[in-house]
């Protein structure tokens, strides 16, 4: 079970830190208003992220109990969404982060835009359904439970890494910006630690 949580942790932390809609939120925020406004940003989207993990938890853990059709089915859509964006991350050739100025808002209203662009995205939906499972323990007791720990622990660990980033966001947005190699490098290992989880789900067995 340790290896299993350490391992979880660890890919969890590589995909958190891809550049996606989040991340460019939370960094945007802090260049417009300060570290104050990333940081609530980043709170925002970890809400949000617990909204996904009652959807997952009560939703799939549900098809988890119910038949080997339906675990097979969402394994093998779940399997194929991994290497699909695996498989983009390492193929896409524009490494860019792109920031854009936003109009100041309250930071009430910060923290709802950050869990509102979270929840409403539906590809996070999909990566959570097929991301979880992959870490469910035989025998170590209701599925159900350890899907909604799994993704209240990923949405905990977002908000322990895009919060910092948030606060730095200024001085880490220019240093990106200026070396798109690092860019290349953390999709690409992104994208193979995707590709792995994605062969290991189809090839796993219930």
């Amino acid at each position: 079970m340790e290896i299993i949580s350490l391992v979880f942790i660890l890919t969890s932390v590589v995909i958190i830190l891809t550049p996606g809609q989040d991340m460019v939120l939370v960094m945007s925020r802090s260049i417009s208003q300060g570290q104050k406004a990333g940081i609530m940003t980043a709170l925002g989207v970890s809400i949000g992220l617990m909204g996904h993990t009652l959807l997952a938890t009560l939703g799939l853990g549900a098809l988890l109990m119910t038949s080997e059709w339906l675990f097979n089915t969402i394994k093998f859509i779940g399997a194929g969404y991994l290497l699909y964006i695996g498989y983009q991350l390492i193929t896409n050739k524009e490494h860019k982060l792109s920031m854009k100025d936003l109009p100041k808002i309250s930071y009430k209203k910060m923290f709802f835009q950050g869990a509102l662009s979270n929840i409403s995205n539906p590809k996070i939906t999909i990566f959570y359904f097929s991301y979880l499972p992959q870490f469910i323990v035989p025998n170590g007791g209701s599925e159900t439970f350890q899907l909604f720990i799994l993704g209240s622990t990923f949405a905990a660990i977002t908000f322990f890494i895009k919060g910092p980033v948030g606060y730095i966001a200024g001085i880490l947005s220019v240093y990106i910006k200026s070396r798109p190699i690092i860019l290349e490098y953390i999709h690409k290992t992104s994208g193979a630690i995707l590709i792995l989880l994605g062969l290991k789900l189809a090839l796993e067995k219930r």
